[in-house]
């Protein structure tokens, strides 16, 4: 499986961006599909999870209100709207997918890493 992100940019802070990753290869398109994102020197941060149907959505707390994460499963890609962005939201932002209809908050537990995609939030 593989999984290309696009998207990121730079954007002034109260702006918006929409990052998508579409994925290919055997089975993806039912993945449970999500989003990290990390800050050079820091640990991978969870920001948001789908599950294959749509059904199951988790946001971290730092996002709620602010970033909306869904899915088309007919283009197998998932997408990750942003608005009110922060400066604290400056960081590569990577798609994840697993063969689980769902995963959650474990960076661990995801099985397919995309390449990243930087956002830079400036204030």
């Amino acid at each position: 499986v593989q999984l290309q992100a696009s998207g990121g940019g730079s954007v002034q802070a109260g702006g918006s961006l929409r990052l998508s990753c579409t994925a290919s290869g055997p089975g993806s398109g039912t993945h449970g599909k999500g989003w990290f994102r990390q800050v050079s020197g820091k640990e991978r941060e969870f920001v948001a999870a789908i599950s294959w149907r749509g059904g199951t959505i988790t946001y971290a707390d730092s996002v709620k209100g602010r970033f909306t994460i869904s899915r088309d499963n007919a283009l197998n890609t998932v997408y990750l709207q942003m608005t009110s962005l922060k400066p604290e939201d400056t960081a590569v932002y990577y798609c994840v997918s697993d063969p689980h209809e769902y995963r959650s908050d474990n960076s661990e537990l995801w099985r397919y890493w995309g390449q990243g995609t930087l956002v830079t939030v400036s204030s």
